[in-house]
């Protein structure tokens, strides 16, 4: 028996890198089989669904900063590190739904407990969250930032030992706290926890094993001997100082010059506050920082940190994408970096963020224009997961 064919059209069309007209997009077995621009009529089979002339389709979404098993309360953490397993993970099930429903079709958990963004995937099935490229507990320095999660190592063995463990499990990245962080009590976010050659160590064993390697880096010279140590993406990347911050022109300079990616830390809830405490002194000066490196020609993606805090909700993400565009970034290239970009930062490229033959089937239909109007994202008519309409 033939398994059925959609035939998705509509009126524009984002593959991931430029716009198009009047496209149409054919699905079958979760994957993109063919796209056709040249307004020939579709599969006689196929079963057909026509957006109109105003919709705009494009691939779904990519979020490169979650962390699902936190509940977004006041104490999220409290949440994460004293409550069961099946309570955790039902709060981290709502949080893929909400997600999904979003647009964001692919996220990157960058720290959970006990491995259970792996239970997750296991257990729900694909149609029902977002694909997720799973990092488990952060590695972090004895005491150091989340060291309630579990992932507590110092040494050169150890060290490796845990890059090994997180391969073995099943992880697709790791993440590492090589800075102090603000929501941990006793952690200051100007900590640097590992140095240049542990680092490096790290990143080698997680590179020699086939997956990516995250930093969790605020303090300045975290940042820079993250980047020293080949790092495929900096988490953050705040340049916090004694003082407030500052930023180091050479480090970004580097980082442009390496094509490191930088995960930006966006969108908040409208009408609350970004969070710890030390965000919210900073803010201003973290903003003109992340204008700066956007003006740079960094390689950034966008990264919402998801249910660390009330302002910090599963399914804020699209306004992430608002406030890069605030922030000075094109409309266009806001819309590249949270698809074929963030795709190739979380290491789905070629699968995620375009609209291609043979990658999957994740897709968003927008209302309008987001060109024209980056608020369009959440402007929502149709979300589809592995070639399943789930909105």
């Amino acid at each position: 028996m033939r398994s059925e064919l959609l035939a998705l059209r509509a009126g524009h069309v984002f593959d991931g890198v430029d716009v198009r007209q009047s496209g149409m997009v054919l699905v079958e077995d979760g994957v993109i089989r063919d796209v056709d621009f040249t307004g020939a009529p579709p599969p006689e089979y196929a079963t057909v669904t026509d957006f109109g002339p105003d919709a705009w389709l494009l691939p779904g979404l990519i979020d490169a900063h979650v962390h699902l098993c936190w509940d977004g309360t006041d104490d999220a953490v409290a949440h994460v590190t004293s409550d069961d397993h099946e309570t955790v993970l039902e709060t981290a099930r709502a949080a893929a739904a909400t997600t999904l429903t979003a647009g964001v079709t692919t996220v990157r958990d960058l720290g959970d407990r006990d491995y259970l963004t792996l239970a997750l995937r296991e257990q729900v099935p694909p149609t029902q969250r977002p694909d997720i490229v799973a990092a488990g507990p952060p590695i972090t320095a004895p005491g150091g930032h989340c060291w309630f999660l579990g992932g507590e190592t110092e040494g050169a063995d150890a060290l490796r030992a845990a890059v090994r463990e997180r391969a073995e499990r099943g992880c697709d990245v790791v993440k590492v706290m090589a800075s102090g962080g603000a929501m941990t009590p006793g952690s200051s976010a100007l900590d640097q926890q590992y140095d240049r050659s542990d680092l490096r160590l790290i990143a080698d064993e997680a590179h020699r094993l086939g997956l990516g390697v995250a930093a969790h880096a605020h303090a300045v010279q975290a940042i820079a001997d993250v980047v020293d140590a080949g790092f495929d993406t900096i988490e953050h990347f705040s340049f916090f100082t004694p003082e407030g911050v500052g930023l180091r022109q050479e480090v970004l300079d580097e980082v442009v010059r390496r094509g490191t990616f930088v995960s930006l830390t966006v969108g908040i809830r409208p009408g609350k506050e970004p969070t710890p405490p030390a965000v919210v002194a900073r803010f201003a000066a973290l903003m003109d920082i992340v204008a700066k490196v956007i003006a740079s020609g960094a390689r950034v993606v966008p990264g919402t940190d998801s249910g660390i805090s009330p302002g910090k909700p599963h399914g804020v993400y699209p306004y992430g994408l608002i406030q890069l565009a605030e922030l000075g970034m094109p409309n266009r290239e806001v819309l590249r970096c949270a698809t074929a970009e963030a795709a190739k930062a979380v290491g789905r490229a070629g699968r995620k963020g375009v609209l291609l033959p043979c990658a999957d089937a994740d897709l968003l239909v927008l209302g309008s224009s987001p060109v024209d109007d980056i608020s369009a994202v959440a402007d929502i008519r149709a979300v589809y997961r592995a070639g399943h309409r789930v909105r």
